[in-house]
Protein backbone atom coordinates (compact mmCIF):
# COMPACT_ATOMS: atom_id res chain seq x y z
CA UNK A 1 0.00 0.00 0.00
CA UNK A 2 2.59 2.13 0.85
CA UNK A 3 4.18 2.01 -2.64
CA UNK A 4 0.44 3.29 -3.81
CA UNK A 5 0.25 5.69 -1.89
CA UNK A 6 3.76 7.32 -2.96
CA UNK A 7 2.82 7.19 -6.37
CA UNK A 8 -0.76 8.91 -6.40
CA UNK A 9 0.50 11.20 -4.17
CA UNK A 10 4.39 12.63 -4.65
CA UNK A 11 6.35 14.87 -2.68
CA UNK A 12 5.97 18.32 -4.99
CA UNK A 13 9.48 19.81 -6.20
CA UNK A 14 10.27 22.04 -3.08
CA UNK A 15 12.30 23.89 -5.50
CA UNK A 16 9.77 25.33 -7.07
CA UNK A 17 12.03 26.56 -10.47
CA UNK A 18 11.20 25.74 -14.33
CA UNK A 19 14.25 22.89 -14.69
CA UNK A 20 13.46 21.41 -10.91
CA UNK A 21 10.03 21.11 -12.01
CA UNK A 22 10.73 19.65 -15.73
CA UNK A 23 13.22 17.32 -13.74
CA UNK A 24 10.23 16.88 -11.85
CA UNK A 25 7.73 15.73 -14.47
CA UNK A 26 10.24 13.68 -15.97
CA UNK A 27 11.13 11.77 -13.15
CA UNK A 28 8.04 10.12 -13.11
CA UNK A 29 7.25 9.72 -17.20
CA UNK A 30 8.62 6.10 -17.12
CA UNK A 31 6.45 5.13 -14.52
CA UNK A 32 3.23 6.87 -15.90
CA UNK A 33 4.15 5.37 -19.13
CA UNK A 34 4.39 1.54 -17.38
CA UNK A 35 0.99 2.45 -15.62
CA UNK A 36 -0.56 3.53 -18.49
CA UNK A 37 1.19 0.82 -21.31
CA UNK A 38 -0.10 -1.60 -18.82
CA UNK A 39 -3.90 -1.03 -18.47
CA UNK A 40 -3.01 -0.84 -22.37
CA UNK A 41 -2.04 -4.39 -22.42
CA UNK A 42 -5.29 -5.49 -20.71
CA UNK A 43 -7.76 -3.24 -22.83
CA UNK A 44 -5.78 -4.89 -25.87
CA UNK A 45 -6.45 -8.59 -24.25
CA UNK A 46 -9.69 -7.81 -23.25
CA UNK A 47 -10.88 -6.75 -26.49
CA UNK A 48 -9.12 -9.23 -28.45
CA UNK A 49 -11.24 -11.71 -26.75
CA UNK A 50 -14.42 -10.29 -27.41
CA UNK A 51 -13.37 -10.01 -31.10
CA UNK A 52 -12.87 -13.84 -30.80
CA UNK A 53 -16.43 -14.41 -29.43
CA UNK A 54 -19.40 -15.61 -31.01
CA UNK A 55 -21.84 -14.21 -32.39
CA UNK A 56 -18.99 -13.00 -34.41
CA UNK A 57 -20.45 -9.67 -35.54
CA UNK A 58 -18.10 -7.17 -34.31
CA UNK A 59 -16.50 -6.45 -37.37
CA UNK A 60 -12.73 -7.70 -38.77
CA UNK A 61 -9.78 -7.97 -36.29
CA UNK A 62 -6.87 -6.32 -37.72
CA UNK A 63 -3.86 -6.96 -34.86
CA UNK A 64 -1.66 -4.40 -36.99
CA UNK A 65 -4.56 -2.02 -36.73
CA UNK A 66 -4.68 -2.48 -33.26
CA UNK A 67 -0.66 -1.86 -32.68
CA UNK A 68 -0.72 0.83 -34.86
CA UNK A 69 -4.00 2.44 -32.88
CA UNK A 70 -1.60 1.41 -29.65
CA UNK A 71 1.39 3.76 -30.91
CA UNK A 72 -0.64 6.72 -31.49
CA UNK A 73 -2.27 6.88 -28.52
CA UNK A 74 0.68 6.18 -26.76
CA UNK A 75 2.27 9.03 -28.37
CA UNK A 76 -0.76 11.23 -27.70
CA UNK A 77 -0.77 10.05 -24.11
CA UNK A 78 2.94 11.50 -23.43
CA UNK A 79 2.32 14.60 -25.45
CA UNK A 80 -0.82 15.09 -22.69
CA UNK A 81 1.59 14.17 -20.04
CA UNK A 82 3.90 17.05 -21.01
CA UNK A 83 1.01 19.64 -20.45
CA UNK A 84 1.39 18.81 -16.69
CA UNK A 85 4.58 20.36 -16.14
CA UNK A 86 3.44 23.12 -18.27
CA UNK A 87 0.28 24.05 -16.87
CA UNK A 88 2.34 23.73 -13.49
CA UNK A 89 4.81 26.33 -14.86
CA UNK A 90 1.48 28.46 -16.21
CA UNK A 91 0.46 28.51 -12.53
CA UNK A 92 3.71 29.72 -11.12
CA UNK A 93 3.73 32.07 -13.94
CA UNK A 94 0.41 33.32 -12.99
CA UNK A 95 0.41 33.22 -9.34
CA UNK A 96 4.05 33.65 -8.52
CA UNK A 97 4.92 32.29 -4.82
CA UNK A 98 1.10 31.77 -3.89
CA UNK A 99 0.83 29.54 -6.81
CA UNK A 100 -0.01 25.91 -4.92
CA UNK A 101 2.12 22.96 -5.26
CA UNK A 102 -0.08 21.38 -8.27
CA UNK A 103 2.08 19.31 -9.80
CA UNK A 104 1.64 15.88 -7.52
CA UNK A 105 -2.03 16.89 -7.93
CA UNK A 106 -2.08 17.56 -11.72
CA UNK A 107 0.15 14.14 -11.90
CA UNK A 108 -2.37 12.01 -9.68
CA UNK A 109 -5.49 13.13 -11.68
CA UNK A 110 -3.86 13.06 -15.35
CA UNK A 111 -2.88 8.97 -14.73
CA UNK A 112 -6.28 8.42 -13.04
CA UNK A 113 -7.80 9.72 -16.27
CA UNK A 114 -5.48 8.10 -18.76
CA UNK A 115 -5.94 4.61 -16.93
CA UNK A 116 -9.42 4.99 -17.39
CA UNK A 117 -9.29 6.48 -20.76
CA UNK A 118 -7.49 3.55 -21.82
CA UNK A 119 -9.87 1.21 -19.90
CA UNK A 120 -12.77 2.93 -21.92
CA UNK A 121 -12.71 0.36 -25.02
CA UNK A 122 -12.93 -2.35 -22.87
CA UNK A 123 -16.55 -1.17 -21.80
CA UNK A 124 -17.43 0.40 -25.05
CA UNK A 125 -16.85 -3.26 -26.70
CA UNK A 126 -18.30 -5.05 -23.93
CA UNK A 127 -21.48 -3.26 -24.16
CA UNK A 128 -21.81 -3.61 -28.11
CA UNK A 129 -20.81 -7.31 -27.44
CA UNK A 130 -23.71 -7.96 -25.14
CA UNK A 131 -25.86 -5.87 -27.40
CA UNK A 132 -24.91 -8.07 -30.42
CA UNK A 133 -25.24 -11.26 -28.82
CA UNK A 134 -28.94 -10.12 -27.19
CA UNK A 135 -30.14 -9.25 -30.95
CA UNK A 136 -28.69 -12.61 -31.99
CA UNK A 137 -31.13 -14.53 -29.40
CA UNK A 138 -34.00 -12.55 -30.46
CA UNK A 139 -33.94 -12.47 -34.26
Amino acid sequence: MSQLVDVLYPVPDLRRTAISSLRWWESRRLLFNKVVGATGMVTLASVSVFFLLPPHTLGEFSLLGMIAGSVAYGIAANLCYSLGWLAELAARALWGRRAPDVGPLLFRQGLIFSVGLTLFPVLLVAMIWVLQVVLAIVS
